[in-house]
């Protein structure tokens, strides 16, 4: 066993980037809650109402899957990703954008945030080939998309190219979902396998592929396409072949374990927000109800589960949450419950429904502030590296 070395906060990925990722969604959401209601005259560098949305993918979001790909890589590879110096560069690079959003001119907030992605993606590409492991370059591909997304956001708010600036936003998040897609496919069979005595769940390649290609297919229509019957019928297909991948997993074993039920219960977000942005395409629904399904409820649960997971196991503890934390995941559900059903229910509820999933973010990621900050700055329990 190598010896730990360095400040413990920048020993391996998630440390530094699961903070400030909970940090953000911590301050940033009852921030723009306030903003929305005009409680506050606070004018961040971007639109407001773009602001919101960019910073929740390419900030809170962004952060949580640069933190997951370098701790992951570095155990799929044996090899050390960015630590020490250079992470801290990274995540002080992250920092930087989010602050200059708020303080500083667009332009120095546009380049600060866009050269993130490209560096972390180009880390990871090194490790994965000098590794020879090409089954995970697509993962790295996907960031490096996400750049792309973000570049022509960055493009769009300042007038260079003639898009509407939600158009990269909604790339982006459908890249995040796709991302979600790929590494639940991995995960979730694997710890249901490993929690359940007896349980053997088998992975069918070809029914995997169909169902990522499908969902690639008709969030790419709906990003790129104008909206109608062919981009409804492609997503509502793939809302069905996820809820058939998701009984495949038996969610119904996962019982009363919340590690796993969380998993399982984001999940089920994606359907709904494929089906809920099906019939946005056709005019019955609107298009904020699957956004936010996909964006709260299927990332934000997603999340909130791996950020403790992962966190517990590589810092040497327990696989078995506490209750703060299950309170955590509940809230986070309740947050995208309000958010998503009760502006359908009745534009009149949209008060209520804003307010609500503010205050029920924030208290769940401030419950992951409060625990797991003294656990990231410190090492690991059982003494070993990262």
């Amino acid at each position: 066993m190598p010896p730990a070395r360095g400040l413990p906060l920048l020993r391996l990925g998630f440390r530094p980037f699961y903070l400030c990722a909970a940090l953000l969604a911590t301050l940033a959401v009852p921030l723009w809650v306030a903003v929305f209601f005009g409680r506050i005259g606070f004018q961040p560098a971007a639109p407001a109402m773009l602001w919101h949305a960019h910073e929740m993918l390419f900030g809170f979001a962004a952060a949580v899957i640069i933190g997951f790909l370098l701790t992951a890589v570095k155990a799929w590879t044996g090899l050390d990703t960015p630590r020490g110096p250079l992470l801290g560069a990274l995540a002080l690079l992250w920092l930087a954008a989010r602050i200059t959003a708020v303080v500083g001119p667009y332009p120095v907030y546009a380049a600060l945030d866009v050269a993130l992605l490209p560096l972390v993606a180009a880390a990871l590409i090194n490790v994965l080939v000098r590794a020879r492991n090409h089954r995970n370059l697509p993962l790295a591909l996907i960031l490096i998309l996400m750049a792309l997304a973000n570049l022509a956001f960055h493009l769009a708010v300042m007038g260079v190219i003639d898009i509407p600036a939600v158009q990269p936003l909604y790339a982006c998040l459908a890249l995040i979902v796709m991302v979600e897609c790929v590494i639940t496919g991995r995960v979730i069979p694997a710890f249901m396998n490993s929690a359940t005595p007896g349980l053997k769940l088998v992975t069918q390649r070809k029914f995997e592929l169909t169902t990522l290609a499908a969902t690639a297919l008709g969030l790419a229509l709906w990003v790129c396409a104008p909206a109608g019957w062919i981009a409804s019928t492609v997503l509502l297909l793939a809302a069905g072949l996820h809820v058939r991948r998701q009984l495949n997993w038996r969610p119904r074993t996962a019982g009363n374990r919340p590690i796993l039920w969380i998993l399982h219960t984001a999940y089920a977000w994606i359907p709904l927000g494929l089906a809920l942005l099906a019939l946005a395409e056709v005019g019955i629904v609107p298009v904020s109800a699957g956004v936010h399904a996909l964006a709260v409820g299927a990332t934000g649960g997603l999340i909130i589960g791996m950020i403790t997971r992962t966190a517990r196991g590589h810092t040497g503890r327990p696989l078995k949450v506490s209750t703060p934390e299950v309170l955590a995941y509940i809230l986070v559900m309740v947050a995208a419950a309000l958010r998503v059903l009760l502006p359908l229910v009745s534009a009149d509820l949209l008060t209520v429904s804003l307010v609500g999933a503010a205050f029920a973010w924030t208290v769940a990621f401030g419950i992951y502030l409060v625990m797991y900050t003294p656990w990231l700055m410190q090492a690991r329990l059982d003494g070993k590296d990262g």
